[in-house]
């Protein structure tokens, strides 16, 4: 890989940009491109990877050897230009997940699956193995407290890594262990029903060298947490079956201290300060509604006898379409919700599911709602607590 030179097309991806630094730090000569500026892709140009911003044919270098798309990068959207352009040049191309899948070939990779909680357990499961002195390499969903970024570069042959079910991503691995943390339905854009997620899950298991999941990890004791919820704990618990099934010579009392010190992730129940008024204000990730119920229950139990404000900006058309239900009742539980229109992402606009009729249902499932127009709505509805 050393020398290798490699564009990146969606580079401020989550996943995108912790592959990105992966390659950098092999020595491959990466550059990249997304739609926007971002957190992420802050951080890369801080590293020294150079970042276009806005998809254009000219960002392709000519003499590159690979490039690497995400999922958002589909026929239409800004950055599939690029795409075109490797092809007439006759570049090389690999989706996100074939090139994660080809970097694990020949390490010891542990992959963390499941519907829910995936990117808490792999940042703690990492923070163990840390700890040990196990020295691993990970590539997770989300920027991690305790060394700043979504990639950690290893010296062992360790690889630790979220894997997603969307679209069979995770197939690609063929792991010495997969986590899986929990199964639901999910992904109502690529996955037709419950069944048909537990297929999906069927075959990872079948690649899998040892499989830790409910069944095993429920029966492990956590410490006290710094990250709230029962949910969190659940997570603890994956991640300790996981690193004693990684490392057997581990003790409980050591695995117990590390997660005792884990301070969470960004955009997991993170905390941004106080609002005008004296709220507390935290930023959650949760798109699913088991997730939105769980990080709910988990604030009334930091704070109790407070009242819990929600603001959700739903995620996708097809999921807020196919789990509708599910996402009010989820919402109703909050003392009040606000809810912003849906952010279509890779998805085009439909206007028969819109913020308005999940605000009402929402109110139908006994809780208080309210559509609100946007991100500057919102934000003059933030300062007004």
């Amino acid at each position: 890989m050393k020398g290798q030179k490699i564009h990146m097309v969606g580079i401020g991806g989550i996943g995108m940009s912790a592959l990105a630094q992966l390659y950098a730090h092999e020595g491959a000569i990466v550059t990249g491109s997304d739609r926007s500026e971002q957190p992420t892709t802050q951080m890369l140009e801080k590293k020294g990877i150079p970042v276009f911003i806005g998809g254009h044919a000219d960002n392709v270098p000519k003499d590159a050897e690979l490039l690497v798309y995400s999922d958002a990068v589909v026929e239409g959207s800004e950055g599939y230009v690029e795409r075109q352009r490797a092809q007439e040049l006759g570049i090389k191309e690999m989706s996100y997940f074939e090139a994660l899948g080809k970097v694990a070939d020949g390490k010891k990779t542990i992959a963390v699956a499941g519907t829910n909680g995936k990117t808490t357990t792999t940042a703690m499961l990492a923070k163990i193995l840390i700890d040990a002195g196990l020295d691993p390499t990970i590539v997770v969903g989300s920027i991690v407290s305790e060394w700043g970024s979504n990639f950690r570069a290893g010296k062992s042959n360790l690889f630790v890594v979220e894997a997603c079910e969307y679209k069979n991503h995770f197939l690609k691995f063929s792991p010495a262990v997969l986590v899986i943390t929990n199964i639901e339905f999910e992904h109502t854009d690529f996955f037709t029903s419950l069944a048909d997620v537990e297929a999906a899950f069927a075959q990872a298991r079948a690649q899998a060298g040892v499989v830790v999941e409910q069944a095993q990890y429920k029966k492990e004791s956590v410490p006290e947490l710094l990250v709230p919820g029962e949910f969190n704990r659940d997570n603890a618990r994956a991640a300790k079956a996981a690193a004693k099934v990684v490392a057997p010579e581990l003790a409980d009392a050591a695995i117990d201290a590390s997660l005792a010190m884990f301070r969470g992730t960004w955009r997991r129940f993170e905390y941004k300060g106080q609002t005008l008024g004296g709220a507390d204000l935290y930023d959650d990730y949760a798109h699913h509604p088991t997730a939105i119920h769980k990080t709910i229950t988990a604030a009334r139990e930091k704070f109790p006898g407070k009242q819990v404000i929600v603001f959700f900006h739903p995620h996708l058309y097809s999921r807020t379409r196919d789990l509708f239900d599910e996402f009010a009742v989820a919402l109703a539980t909050a003392d009040q919700a606000y809810v912003l229109p849906v952010f279509a992402a890779r998805e085009p606009h439909d206007a028969a599911v819109s913020n308005v009729a999940l605000a009402g249902a929402i109110q139908k499932k006994g809780g208080k709602a309210e559509a609100v127009g946007g991100l500057e709505e919102t934000t003059e509805k933030i300062k007004s607590f």
